[in-house]
């Protein structure tokens, strides 16, 4: 067809030719056409969900094949779902990681009310520090937040922020997540701004115990924001540093690793303490130790004698949170930026909480197995969960272990020695006879919530078949969780909000009810079919309601102009960007004592073996004339057997330099000798 618009200023058809010049396809082929190809809404939905979760383009794709009959039914070809993923990333791109991460939290705070975020700025106004908890990080913390682990000594995004993760432990003895955070760097004003806001997260609520490592900015701020609550440090972290400071006496000293860790666990008592600490430094002669004296000036927070009375649920080191860190690992590395953080991160999250969620069932659906038919065993089977309950049960059992013997009794307590099998320590356990209450020297049950076994050996000698309600902690018990954390309605204007936020919350809800449908449907033809027809009539209903609105029809279209990121007056926080650092090209984390003085062996025995090699690949290759010249001028050059290497006095210029280097290591190797090669 050919127009023309010459005319009167109106297009007018100048010529037509009715028949097909070109190659007429078969209804197999148009999908194919440009014309044809066309990416719905829905379908772009399913494309970014299989992204997010990771699966490759082609296994996604090959799935939607299947799911419509056959590739020609689909509508695009493999090219426009990569073109589509490439398009997204370049918006991302444009977006920027300020725009992408506000984003982000600002979607997941309109998903989930409860969800809390906090971010700090310069005075440039660019991101610093970036922390956040959802619903249910906040719910966990208001159940289980009385201990929490802190540490940062691991980096995972390409810039090298620290990731700190509030770690905690919850009734199934599984690490559960508090909140997280991405910080630019680990000064005290950092940390200060860092406790404050999860102080204000959590509702005003404070720990009682936080283990962290030895930083000296960290125990800063916590002395300043929570004087209150008890600082553990690590003892992990405790041995990495002695393995630094005293692998002298380590390696000199069979015995010092049995007295160091009798002096950090076994004593109940103060006085018995200090007697062994400084028994053991009279034993090896470190009264003069620096390191030891500063240790013993900050005893009061590593040494169990001085901690027992405070709850640390059983926890002595940071090793959860570390544990954590390397299942960080698995989703994130140093490769993502911050937003494909965020996201990979919230995966983490998922899977987490299924695992939770899967201990729950266990344990409303199975009983523990008991040892014994005793019925304390059965009482606590009831109210534990089933891991707590294997503990319960390894202290029973224990408590068969150990003597008793009473050594005072009056009218108002009665006191026992309770000494364990092969034990040099005894314990006193107090039972008050009015009140029935009950209490040990070695503080187990203050410490960790679990009645320890030498308190059960009095149980049993006295007939006591229950545990007392006064000493089941709630933390520990099948009813841990206190009810449903209540979620407020939002107070932000909807109309406000993209449009595309609202389409994507009923894309999600109508999923649902599709996929039960269809399920439903498929089981008979009858019900097939009735479903069948009334989904057709529906698309027609559908289609004619859209036709009434032209945006809408656009709305539903994947098109460059609908995914792009206005500021607008949504950016009302007046941040300019985020504040980078010096790129990192290590995501690993940080090295303690133990494991880098490993690794320094490992690495030398590494090159000196390496050298050994290149040496004699480099001699073997080398001709017989330039050998000869070589060994000559060494043999001149040593003139004892018993001569010192420095002695031996050759420039490179009288033999090859990449020679001369090998050499060097061959003497430092070998020592004095007259004939190094043969």
């Amino acid at each position: 067809m050919k127009i023309s618009i010459r005319k009167k200023s109106k297009f007018t058809v100048v010529q037509f030719v009715k028949e097909h010049n070109h190659y007429l396809s078969s209804p197999n082929k148009t999908h194919l056409y440009r014309s044809h190809r066309n990416i719905s809404f829905s379908t772009a939905k399913q494309i970014e969900i299989a992204s997010d979760v990771g699966i490759p383009p082609k296994a996604s794709h090959d799935l939607m094949v299947r799911q419509v009959g056959g590739r020609e039914n689909l509508g695009f070809i493999p090219e426009d779902y990569k073109n589509y993923l490439r398009s997204k990333r370049t918006i991302n791109m444009r977006v920027g990681d300020t725009g992408g991460v506000l984003e982000y939290l600002q979607k997941m705070q309109f998903d989930d009310p409860n969800f809390f975020y906090a971010i700090q700025v310069d005075e440039d106004d660019l991101i610093t520090n970036i922390f956040w908890s959802d619903a249910k990080m906040r719910a966990d913390y208001a159940n289980f937040g009385d201990v929490i682990c802190f540490d940062t000594t691991y980096r995972k995004n390409n810039e090298g922020r620290p990731i700190a993760l509030f770690v905690g432990v919850n009734h199934h003895k599984q690490s559960i997540l508090f909140g997280a955070t991405l910080l630019y760097d680990e000064t005290s004003l950092t940390f200060e701004w860092l406790f404050d806001t999860l102080t204000r997260a959590m509702g005003e609520k404070k720990p009682t115990t936080i283990l962290t490592d030895q930083d000296v900015a960290m125990a800063k701020a916590l002395a300043s924001r929570w004087p209150e609550t008890h600082h553990h440090l690590c003892i992990w972290h405790i041995y990495q540093n002695a393995a630094i400071h005293l692998s002298g006496v380590f390696s000199q000293f069979r015995e010092f690793a049995k007295d160091f860790a009798s002096c950090v666990y076994d004593f109940d008592e103060e006085e018995n303490f200090i007697s062994a600490w400084n028994l053991m430094l009279t034993k090896y002669s470190l009264e003069d130790n620096d390191w030891l004296r500063r240790m013993y000036n900050k005893k009061e927070k590593w040494a169990l004698v001085y901690g027992r009375q405070m709850f640390c649920a059983d926890m002595t080191t940071t090793q959860r949170s570390e544990s954590m860190n390397s299942v960080v690992k698995k989703y994130v590395t140093y490769k993502h930026k911050f937003l494909d953080f965020f996201n990979y991160f919230q995966r983490l999250l998922d899977d987490r909480r299924y695992e939770e969620l899967k201990a729950d069932f266990r344990s409303n659906t199975t009983v523990p197995y008991l040892m014994f038919p005793i019925e304390i065993l059965k009482h606590a089977s009831e109210i534990y969960t089933p891991e707590v309950y294997k503990c319960f049960q390894q202290e029973w059992c224990l408590s068969h272990d150990s003597s008793l013997e009473i050594c005072e009794d009056v009218d108002a307590f009665t006191k026992y020695k309770v000494t364990p099998y092969k034990k040099r320590n005894l314990h006193i356990v107090t039972l008050y006879k009015k009140s029935e209450k009950i209490e040990c020297s070695c503080r187990k049950y203050e410490f960790a919530g679990i009645l320890c076994s030498h308190i059960l050996k009095i149980f049993t000698w006295n007939n006591i078949m229950k545990i007392p309600s006064e000493y089941v902690l709630k933390m520990w018990t099948r009813k841990a969780k206190i009810g449903y954390f209540g979620v407020y309605e939002a107070s932000a204007n909807n109309a406000s909000l993209d449009p595309k936020v609202f389409q994507n919350m009923r894309y999600k809800d109508l999923c649902g009810l599709n996929v039960q449908l269809i399920t439903k449907a498929a089981e008979r033809d009858d019900t097939y079919n009735v479903v069948k027809d009334a989904m057709l009539s529906l698309c027609k209903m559908v289609d004619d309601k859209l036709q009434f609105n032209e945006s809408n029809v656009q709305q539903s279209k994947v098109s460059q102009e609908s995914l792009e990121f206005d500021y607008g007056e949504g950016n009302s926080t007046g941040v300019k960007g985020i504040k980078t650092k010096k790129k990192t090209v290590s995501s690993k984390r940080l090295k303690g004592g133990l494991e880098k003085i490993s690794r320094k062996g490992k690495a030398m025995r590494k090159i000196n073996q390496a050298s050994t090699i290149d040496v004699d690949q480099t001699i073997s290759s080398m001709p017989i004339v330039q050998y000869d010249q070589i060994n000559h001028q060494l043999i001149n050059s040593v003139p004892t057997i018993g001569s010192s290497v420095d002695s031996v006095s050759m420039t490179e210029t009288q033999f090859p330099p990449l020679l001369a280097s090998q050499l060097s290591q061959v003497f430092v190797k070998f020592g004095s000798c007259r004939f190094l090669m043969g």
